[in-house]
């Protein structure tokens, strides 16, 4: 075991210890994770990965891989947009997000690709996509920068990294989100989820998160070009955008 830290919430853990957690939190809250998602952010995720959709500038014909895709939503609105003549890859580490992202997606009628794996090792060749995106993802990795690279490197030139992400809110919002998050956030993950935990995890992963300035000298570190940030929601989402050139 390495001596490297990180973050888990606000807890300080070795970087092994960080990715067995996050999949302990995310096998856990699986089965709920949709109704849980509505609740939370009272159907604003919707919106929020709609407008990501709209952003994307997703054709009919391109290649689209969503990292970190979950439950399928933004896979299967890319599938519409893609056509037959398209391909959209819907990856997660976690084996339960993912078995309901695939099931989503055959109910759907859509029988596409999906592959378990790490964003900091993507298993795809160089310059191969269109658009690359994760959503509500990114903070629960533990290289950030590592996965940041490889997404950028999947890329073809002139494609363009997607990042959706919870960032910093509006100032004056802070004590109400505040508020909602450490008292209101677990009180709905123990009635609904029966999971008080993982939903203190998920507030307190937000909060360690960088903000809409770091994240774009992130984006821009790994070698995205043209970096800019859509605040959503008063900043309590972030969709950030970037190029490879």
């Amino acid at each position: 075991m390495s001596d490297k830290t990180t973050h888990f919430g606000f807890e300080t853990v070795a970087e092994e210890v960080k990715e067995k957690k996050v999949a302990e939190v995310f096998s856990s809250v699986a089965q709920k994770y949709d109704v849980m998602n509505d609740l939370m952010s009272f159907g604003l995720h919707r919106l929020w990965k709609a407008f990501t959709i709209q952003i994307s500038g997703v054709r009919e014909g391109d290649r689209v891989l969503d990292v970190a895709g979950g439950t399928a939503d933004l896979s299967l609105a890319f599938a519409r947009k893609v056509g037959t003549k398209g391909q959209v890859w819907l990856t997660d580490i976690n084996h339960a997000m993912l078995s309901r992202g695939r099931d989503r997606m055959l109910d759907h009628g859509f029988a596409n690709p999906v592959a378990q794996c790490n964003a900091e090792k993507l298993p795809f060749p160089d310059d191969w996509f269109d658009c690359v995106t994760v959503a509500f993802g990114l903070r629960n990795m533990t290289h950030k920068d590592v996965a940041l690279a490889e997404m950028r490197r999947v890329l073809r030139p002139g494609g363009r990294l997607l990042v959706l992400e919870f960032s910093r809110v509006w100032k004056p919002l802070a004590p109400i989100y505040d508020l909602y998050s450490f008292k209101l956030l677990p009180w709905m993950g123990e009635k609904v989820a029966q999971d008080a935990d993982s939903y203190r995890y998920l507030a307190e992963s937000i909060r360690m998160h960088p903000g809409q300035e770091e994240l774009k000298v992130l984006m821009e570190q790994a070698g995205l070009a043209r970096v800019d940030y859509f605040n959503l929601s008063a900043g309590v989402v972030a969709l950030h955008r970037g190029y490879k050139i």
